[in-house]
């Protein structure tokens, strides 16, 4: 079942009156199943970030339309103004970066409640779904720790916990191993593919990624050139950062 499908999505920046016009996303069109790991290549500045901040309700298209489709909820956008995807960002979408943007002096578990509370769950509820994510991320031993004494890798499971903690069907993954060592960044991604394949609720994730090799191993690879994105391979994806 088709969960993120993207249709004629463009984005420019600059002025076309005085010439300085730049098209980066010249006509995306994009597909993704409900848990699928789609990993997403392509060289700076190509607009990998223009896409993902579009889907995430941060940017708004020129043109072009984006849906989410998850049990009764249908999310159409794209060209929306961000202050009128609120419920996106809410409900339908949820980010992983490079940086964990942990609040270091707070637990595991306050990290992820805090974001829950924002969305105006209440704390005893929040609580319980902190417990909940960061049990499935494999932090059970670390849910009272302090989020400045984990490990790097610790950490991008809580940034994780705190995304999947929403129950968003959709994760967007920039650079998630960006700031980790080879093994943890194996780790990161064999959880990306639990949390993808869990029988009770799978998720789909797009992942950006310079790392050819952890790309090989999700479920597909695209590559994004030229403005748009196409089906991609290994001998393609070592190309992108030779």
């Amino acid at each position: 079942m088709t969960l993120l499908e993207i249709r004629g999505l463009k984005r420019g920046f600059g002025s076309k009156t005085f010439n300085t016009r730049l098209e980066v996303l010249k006509g995306v069109n994009l597909k993704i199943k409900q848990g699928e790991l789609v990993a997403l290549m392509g060289p700076s500045g190509c607009g990998k970030s223009t896409l993902l901040n579009i889907i995430g309700g941060l940017l708004r298209g020129d043109s072009g339309e984006i849906s989410i489709t998850h049990g009764e909820n249908d999310y159409k956008y794209g060209t929306i103004n961000p202050s009128k995807v609120v419920d996106v960002r809410r409900n339908g979408v949820g980010w992983i970066f490079q940086d964990f943007h942990l609040l270091e002096q707070l637990t595991a578990q306050d990290n992820v409640a805090l974001a829950l509370e924002i969305k105006g769950i209440g704390k005893k509820e929040a609580d319980r779904k902190a417990r909940e994510a960061l049990i499935k991320v494999g932090l059970k031993d670390r849910i009272d720790f302090v989020a400045g004494q984990l490990s790097g890798g610790q950490q991008q499971r809580v940034a994780v916990a705190r995304a999947i903690a929403g129950s968003r069907p959709l994760l967007l993954a920039d650079e998630p191993t960006g700031n980790l060592d080879v093994k943890s960044g194996e780790d990161i991604l064999a959880l990306f593919k639990e949390l993808c394949t869990d029988p009770m609720n799978p998720i789909s994730i797009l992942m950006v990624t310079h790392d050819p090799m952890l790309a090989t191993k999700a479920d597909r690879m695209l590559l994004m050139k030229d403005g748009i994105t196409a089906a991609s391979n290994i001998k393609d994806a070592w190309g992108v950062i030779e």
